[in-house]
């Protein structure tokens, strides 16, 4: 009889379900939007109902496309988007709508914590920064602005977590309130060495650590399902671990030194450092990988640009230079270089390693030459260029070298790009067969949790390559071509 991971992989904007049998094979997907609120400019919410409606919703869909029994579920894996903030109570009703990564209603209470100099513990503690980003300024608020928030905590009743442990309730009809290192590692409050919520921290922003979920393992029995519909009660749910950090075990990269970018809207850049945490004095984030069972944690250092796939979104529908996003590589083909033009898609500012927050984009050595292929060239090259700013710092701090990269997300299905990325960092890139790697990274953690696969070096040996890019540029060629870029990044801060 087959055996099957099933996986739920909560985005930002959809939910994908998937299907992923005994070795290692995405055999069935179903993907399902969700409403974006905006109550006020910078504000993002999330219906926590729309998105568990999408889950329930993805799940009998998926079971129908293969047409699968419930019975030959072996475990179901969680990742999720990260950061975003859910308040329910002990009924698993939403008390307030979820507060997404992305909003930025509490700058202000970041800001002023700064002034404080809170920056430098938390640094130490958390390994992230004061920023509106994570989790602990979006439960402060909700504690201080949101009256069922208020009356729930009150009464004893209130849950606080990021959606992994919201979903997990809803899974487990509330007979389990937990949640995994990763997604805890991202929320300000949980402290990195001990792997505990920060009671310092905790205090600092008036949570009581009753009101937030168990962290535990990555891979781990965190409870049965219970009144799932599609699914068996008693189905185990083995595995939860943050989207990027999923993405990063799903390419196997279990090694220190081993690294993956995701391109999507932004670039996400994550550098493995094993048992190690590395404190980046460059404005990378420290965070917390993953934990095994009975070994130790593993710590990553992350950074990302805020603009990679957006830029070719860009191209495509506010200059109309091409007019499906895959069309950008042929049409950067059709040229061997940019034509001496220097693009820097700063849209809404330069992020690591620069954090020039108010310098805007710049498309600078225009002549009457330049024809939309160059600008598609030097789009790419753009793309591949900022990767290798966040990276050099990464091999610096980490004091890791990177032998291979490893790529996924929609952008790595473009050679052109790949081999670009591979001759300005002068390494190998390694493309997966399947570049869903956040919902494989899922099911992997499910599937040695509950002993589908027994080990790390079983994963290891699940074929999932795909293609090879091996650099081809000179070393003085590179070193010529990265000098240029920086000098152009360099020229711009000074012009803001």
């Amino acid at each position: 009889m087959p055996q099957y991971i099933l996986v739920i992989d909560q985005g930002t904007t959809g939910t994908a379900v998937s299907l992923v049998n005994a070795k290692g094979i995405i055999e069935a997907s179903f993907d399902q939007e969700f409403p974006q609120i905006y109550p006020q400019p910078g504000w993002v919410e999330h219906d926590a109902l729309d998105i568990w409606k999408t889950v329930v919703n993805g799940i009998q869909n998926v079971m129908q496309k293969i047409n699968l029994h419930p019975k030959d579920i072996y475990a179901i894996g969680l990742t999720n988007q990260r950061e975003t903030t859910v308040a329910w109570d002990s009924n698993g009703s939403p008390l307030h709508n979820a507060i997404v990564w992305q909003c930025r209603r509490t700058s202000q209470r970041c800001h002023r914590l700064k002034q404080l100099k809170w920056n430098p513990y938390i640094k130490k503690s958390t390994g992230l920064v004061l920023d509106p980003y994570f989790s602990g300024t979006k439960m402060e608020w909700l504690l201080k602005n949101s009256p069922k928030v208020k009356e729930a905590a009150k009464n004893k009743a209130l849950k606080l977590g990021t959606i992994d442990s919201f979903l997990l309730y809803k899974l487990t009809q509330g007979a389990s309130f937990k949640t995994d290192v990763s997604n805890a590692s991202r929320t300000l409050l949980m402290n990195l060495e001990k792997q505990s919520w920060d009671k310092k921290l905790l205090k600092l922003f008036g949570i009581n650590e009753k009101f937030l979920p168990t962290i535990e393992d990555s891979a781990h029995l965190f409870g049965i399902t219970k009144g799932v519909e599609g699914l068996l009660d008693g189905t185990p749910i083995y595995g939860i671990i943050g989207d990027q950090q999923a993405a990063l075990f799903g390419q196997v990269a279990f090694e220190p030194g081993d690294v993956k970018i995701t391109y999507g809207t932004g670039s996400f850049i994550l550098l493995n450092t094993g048992n190690q945490i590395v404190h980046s004095k460059n404005g990378l984030l420290t965070t917390l990988a993953w934990r095994l069972p009975k070994q130790k944690p593993v710590y990553a250092l992350e950074g990302g640009a805020f603009i990679c796939g957006a830029a070719v979104q860009w191209l495509r529908d506010n200059l109309n230079i091409v007019n499906q996003s895959h069309e950008i590589e042929n049409l950067a083909l059709e040229v061997e270089d940019s034509g001496g033009i220097e693009f820097i898609p700063a849209f809404v500012g330069l992020g690591a390693p620069y954090w020039e927050p108010e310098v805007r984009g710049v498309i600078m050595g225009l002549t009457r030459g330049v024809t939309k292929a160059h600008i598609a060239r030097a789009t790419l090259e753009a793309m591949a260029l900022q990767n290798n700013d966040i990276l050099e710092v990464m091999v610096k701090e980490s004091k890791n070298k990177i032998k291979t990269l490893r790529v996924d997300g929609g952008a790595s299905q473009n050679n052109l790009l790949m081999k670009i990325q591979s001759d300005y960092l002068g390494v190998k890139v390694v493309r997966p067969r399947q570049i869903e790697t956040t919902t494989l990274g899922a099911a992997f953690m499910a599937g040695l949790g509950s002993g589908l696969w027994k080990s790390t070096k079983q994963l290891k040996q699940i074929g999932l390559l795909d293609k090879e890019f091996k650099p081809r540029l000179s070393k003085s060629l590179r070193t010529q071509r990265v000098k240029k870029w920086k000098k152009a990044i360099s020229n711009l801060v000074k012009s803001k």
